[in-house]
């Protein structure tokens, strides 16, 4: 939790963005019409999309239950748990002192120092793992928790660390990284390379494929822009699979990859319909297995 003495109010964590809070969860619309983002219901199971965010007015309302509200009714239900523990989790995350009541894009972000490198255990962090599917052993193994300093006030997020030295940061609320950035090459010595654009897709990999990991090296480029530069590296490899994600950029240099040499292959085909692996991952129901969802060829 920051360390400034004002806590967050519940008319503040109203005023936070209902979509914005839902896709730091790792949850993500299945259609926008408008203002109204659909959503298969975060709150109980189900196929359909019947829960609806209308931005404008940032309420939100789940037609299969008949039960809508505000940010603060959502995640008092998504988390279970008290309004003050709620308050407590938006808080640690929000970084509202750096963003205030507005996360878009900003021309010169607040420097950030870096204060301790620790061990997972923040309880907002690890829910935050819990809701994108992450299991903690894995988690151990690939990321940390960073605390660091902006703007005189102290705040913690994952921490994943790039080859260069910089740290990719994410929770729920936010996602920056940490000059100098770059991708990260976990090296086995093995002949394929799977690639991802981000560490929550590297991170769904082990947990759905968990058979093919010890035969297959990882490149996390942490941003697609480093997939020239990474190119060199990636040819190195007697085949690459490719699991970008499934918008316009990751499919246009899956397209641009896979003309250029036989050696680079696709494998979006296994998370077929989703954003990315990690969509795919938390949209399967939580009483299948990873086993029972389809392979990528080994």
């Amino acid at each position: 939790m920051g360390l400034g003495k004002k806590k967050m109010t519940c008319r503040e964590a109203r005023e936070l963005d209902i979509v914005d809070f839902l896709a730091g969860q790792g949850i993500r619309p299945v259609k926008i019409r408008g203002n109204d983002y659909w959503y298969c219901s975060p709150i109980r199971e189900e196929q359909t999309a019947s829960f609806k965010v209308n931005r404008k007015i940032n309420r939100w309302f789940d037609f299969g239950e008949g039960v809508g509200g505000n940010l603060v009714d959502l995640g008092v239900r998504l988390h279970d748990c008290t309004v003050s523990h709620f308050l407590e989790i938006l808080e640690a995350a929000t970084f509202r002192d750096i963003y205030p009541k507005s996360r878009k894009q900003i021309s010169n972000p607040p420097r950030i120092k870096v204060e301790e490198i620790e061990a997972l255990s923040s309880p907002y962090l690890l829910t935050y793992l819990h809701s994108r599917r992450i299991p903690l052993p894995i988690a151990q193994q690939y990321l940390h928790e960073v605390k660091f300093r902006c703007k005189g006030k102290q705040y913690r997020a994952l921490g994943f660390k790039n080859d260069s030295g910089g740290w990719e940061l994410r929770n729920a609320f936010y996602k920056s990284s940490i000059s100098p950035k770059g991708p990260t090459h976990i090296n086995r010595s093995n002949s394929r390379l799977a690639v991802f654009e981000g560490f929550f897709d590297f991170l769904s990999y082990l947990v759905l494929f968990e058979e093919l990991v010890p035969a297959t090296d990882f490149l996390i480029l942490n941003s697609l822009s480093f997939f020239e530069s990474s190119r060199e590296l990636m040819e190195g490899y007697r085949e690459v699979q490719l699991f970008l994600d499934n918008d316009k950029s990751g499919r246009g240099k899956t397209a641009y990859a896979t003309a250029l040499s036989g050696i680079y292959q696709s494998r979006s085909s296994a998370y077929s319909g989703y954003k990315d692996l990690n969509d795919c991952l938390c949209k399967i129901p939580m009483k299948e297995q990873p086993s029972d969802h389809p392979q990528p060829p080994g």
